[in-house]
């Protein structure tokens, strides 16, 4: 369900074939990247925070961590992650397969500066076997992006 509302909104943007559907799981950044053959790093970590009640989706580069204290000075609330159990409800995507396509109306969506390492990323595609194959400028792009932030640790 989740994947294929990924797809129809890439298929609307025109980055369809840019999905790739994998026989081994994708839900962590290390089962990715060996999916994938490709490092840690380009895996497209995709996390779900709430500032209040709001969910925000901050993709950041596969290896790194948020930093409470520049998340703080960023969004001005104390980084909260949204609980396993309720991020499907809150995004339309369940953990590992968490994305920013295909998500529920208006949830804004960061990308972290630290992505901006490699040339080419794999964000997940609405599931745990999926990925989406994207340079930074689609990925900019296809995401609905509202700005770049720096929130994550050196």
């Amino acid at each position: 369900m989740s994947l294929a509302k990924a797809k129809k909104y890439l298929e609307e943007k025109g980055y369809v074939d840019h999905i790739i559907e994998l026989e081994d799981s994708s839900a962590t950044v290390e089962l990715a990247a060996q999916a994938l053959g490709v490092e840690p790093g380009m895996i497209a970590k995709t996390l779900s925070f709430l500032i209040g009640d709001t969910p925000i989706l901050i993709l950041t580069e596969g290896t790194v961590r948020i930093d409470n204290h520049k998340y703080k000075d960023t969004f001005h609330a104390k980084a909260k992650m949204i609980p396993f159990d309720d991020v499907e409800a809150y995004i339309g995507h369940a953990p590992g397969g968490v994305c920013p396509f295909g998500i529920k109306e208006g949830i804004p969506v960061y990308l972290d500066e630290s992505l901006k390492k490699f040339d080419i990323v794999y964000p997940a595609a609405g599931n745990d076997h999926s990925a989406v194959k994207l340079t930074i400028a689609e990925l900019e792009s296809v995401s609905g992006a509202k700005k770049w932030v720096d929130v994550c640790k050196e």
